[in-house]
Parts: structure tokens; sequence; C-alpha cells
């Protein structure tokens, strides 16, 4: 349970059962909203897999976090309930125990790394929480977090690590296979690994056939350097549109849960993520953030061909992304998608030489959103200019139409950064 001191990586508490997971879907009853799992008809023909989409992106605070935030406090002692509990947290975490917290009239206090997302943040104090900006990354945050708590008497409520928190994300796999009983893989998203734990406990227990697979951010894979080590051990992360799995140390209770469990491990890049929050906004009509973008960035990647038409559930976990991050990433992906393009074009610096440009570029069917002229730094040849095209193409395919296109029309084209 909660308590002022983190489990120790060396010593993890007693490991969490089927029976801690079924207990907590009673505590959560009412309080955490039943997400649906509808099969999605375009996700499929995309991928070629039959897939389903556990939609917990739809909770009040946007994330899965409010199943664990709910049980843990619901069997915090009354008089801790009232005294107040503390997290360190990127941002799910601490808002699903902002929410839950204020509606059991408990205080809560999260530290949030410097680097959390804005919405995070905001929807964190909206909640009443009391937040405290502290540390580069999650472990500088989370030492503090630690520090607050000895001081004030506060209970530490870890965000994947504590076994009530584990308890609490296996109801999610309980309720996905009530809602795809025949399902064969469930594609999970894992940071510091409390959801992979939990649902690939409840998952093994009641469809032992069913495949558990974990997928990572390539930038912060804790979990897969834990899997070498057969421990878990710090590792350096990078920034990542997955902020919410960025942890450097995967918790030791998850991984003692988890490693046994976990039938393959994958990552994805950057870019994949970036256009599967594209495809998922397109086709699904839906927000998520990085994190739960990366079960379909992970079917999409060609790593999980075994997969091919299978049930697939994936976890869209969470839907807690900054808009103008997201604009930024629907950007990067349209451009990973060959849809946004961005070349220079080296032309005549002579009356009608850039319409001429522009005509060649339209009638290959593309639209031109920016052009720059550059004279200055064209080279040698004082007749030529050197135009940065930015331009919405179909795909990759359309963009080599529209180049040759120009080649063919004596126009020399070059990449641009």
């Amino acid at each position: 349970m909660a308590s002022g001191v983190s489990p120790s990586t060396l010593n993890p508490q007693p490991s969490t059962s089927f029976a801690d997971i079924e207990a907590a879907r009673g505590r959560i009853e009412g309080a955490v909203y039943h997400s649906p799992c509808p099969r999605s008809i375009p996700l499929s023909e995309l991928t070629g897999m039959e897939i389903f989409c556990k939609l917990d992106n739809l909770q009040r605070t946007g994330s899965f976090k409010e199943r664990g935030a709910r049980n843990a406090l619901a069997q915090l002692p009354p008089e801790q309930q009232k005294r107040g509990v503390i997290a360190a947290s990127a941002g799910n975490h601490a808002q699903a125990l902002a929410y839950q917290g204020k509606l059991l009239a408990t205080p809560a206090t999260v530290v949030m790394p410097k680097f959390a997302p804005l919405v995070k943040v905001s929807n964190c104090q909206k909640l009443g929480a009391t937040v405290v900006m502290h540390g580069k990354d999650f472990g500088e945050a989370k030492a503090h977090a630690h520090e607050i708590a000895k001081e004030r008497g506060l209970a530490y409520i870890d965000g994947y690590d504590d076994p009530a928190i584990i308890a609490g994300q296996g109801t999610m796999g309980v309720e996905i296979v009530e809602q795809v009983p025949e399902l064969d893989a469930v594609v999970v998203p894992v940071g510091g690994g409390g959801l992979l734990a939990g649902v690939a406990l409840a998952v093994k227990t009641l469809r032992p056939q069913a495949k558990i697979i974990a997928v990572e951010a390539e930038n912060v894979a804790s979990f897969s350097a834990a899997k070498r080590e057969g421990k878990p051990i710090r590792i350096d992360t990078h920034p990542t549109l997955a902020d919410g799995l960025a942890i450097p140390t995967v918790g030791a209770n998850a991984f003692e849960i988890a490693k046994d469990l976990v039938d393959r491990c994958v990552t994805v890049s950057e870019e994949q993520i970036a256009l599967s929050i594209l495809r998922i906004v397109e086709l699904e009509k839906g927000v998520v953030e990085g994190a739960a973008a990366t079960p379909l960035a992970a079917c999409m990647s060609g790593q999980l061909a075994e997969l091919a038409g299978k049930k697939v559930v994936l976890l869209l976990c969470g839907g807690n992304i900054d808009p103008n991050v997201l604009s930024r990433v629907v950007e990067r992906g349209l451009v990973a998608d060959g849809r946004l393009c961005r070349f220079t074009a080296v032309i005549s610096d002579r009356p009608g030489g850039l319409a001429d440009l522009a005509r060649q570029i339209a009638s290959a069917g593309a639209s031109i959103k920016q052009v720059v002229h550059d004279r200055a730094f064209a080279g040698s040849d004082v007749s030529a200019v050197h135009v940065l095209c930015t331009v919405e193409t179909r795909n990759h395919q359309h963009l080599a139409d529209v180049r040759e296109r120009l080649r063919s029309h004596g126009v020399q084209t070059f990449d641009s950064k």
C-alpha cells in the first residue's frame, strides 16, 4: 500500500494477485468510467489485424490512472485520508489523484517534472491539487516528493509501482476480456510498468493463451533494459512524444509481475508515434497522447506480423495532449506520411520564373503552402535563384511524381531540412 517510502528495486513488495484486482474492481465501481472497447474497422483495414480499442482516454481526467488512484485512496486509513497524499507524476497520475482525492475529500499534492505538459499542470490545479514543479526528469521529481512526504506526514502513492495502483490498473484487463472474450493479443504501453503488470496479470489469468505485447518509446525503453539485465536499472532518457512513458527505471513490483507474463516487447520511434497520433485523429476521430498512440504505432511498424488476422486490443489509455503539441505532432505525422513536404527548386531569376514553377507544381496536383526566395545564397550562378517550397502532396509517391515533373521541365530540385 501507499507509504512515505518508495519500494526498493532490490526488495520489491509482495506481488499483486488476481484477487487484489477483483477487490479493486469493487472499490472503483461507480467512481471510474467503464470504458468501451469497440472494434475499429479503419484501424483493422490499416493494420491487417482485427483491432479493438479500449478507450480509457474517455475517463474523466483523460487516462486509465483513475483506476489505480481510486483503489489506493480507498484503502488509506481515515486519518491519512484527512492528512493527505502526495505523488510524483508527469501528469496523468497527478490528475487522477487530484480528482479522486477531491471525490473522497483527500488533499492531494503532486510534484511534476519541469517538462510536464502545460495542459496537465493546468488540469491538476483546476482539480484542486497543490502542484510543485521540480526536477529535470521524473526521478528528480520523485525524490523531492518523498522529501515532502516525510516532512508533512503525507502518504506517498507511487503512480506505477504501488501494489494497490497495479491492482487498480488491472481492472482494465478484466473489462477487456469481458468485452472481447476471444481476444488473441493485447498491446500495452509501458513506462513504469504498472499498467502492463496489472493488465497482463488479469488477462493471463482469464485467458492464458492471449499474447501480451509491451510497447515502449525507443527514447525511454526502461522495461527492455530491465529485461536484458534481469532487474530494473536506471537508463538515460531522451525527449519523447510519449511523455507519460518517460520513466528512467521501471517499477520493481511491476517488473516482478510482468517479466514472465509479457510475450514480446517492441519499441517504436518518435516518427512512428507521431504518425500513429495522426492516424487515430483521422481514422478514429479520437485524440490520444503519445503514450496511448504507441500500441497502434507498434502494429503499424511491421514488428507484429504474427498478429495478422488476429483479434488485437489496443490500449488507448490517455488523451491528455497539449493542443499546441497536438498541432505540431499532426504536422510531423503529415511529414512522415509524405503529405507535407519541403524541397528546394532551382529556377531562372527572370520574370515569370516563379509563376512557371507554381504552375508546374499545381499541374502535378500538389498544393503550395509556402515559398521562400533565396538569391543571396543560391550559388555562383547569378542568373539562378533557389526557391524553398513547402507543398501538400498525397503521399511519398506523389511527391516523387511532382519532383520528376519539375525535372522533366528543366527544374532541378534537392532535399531541404
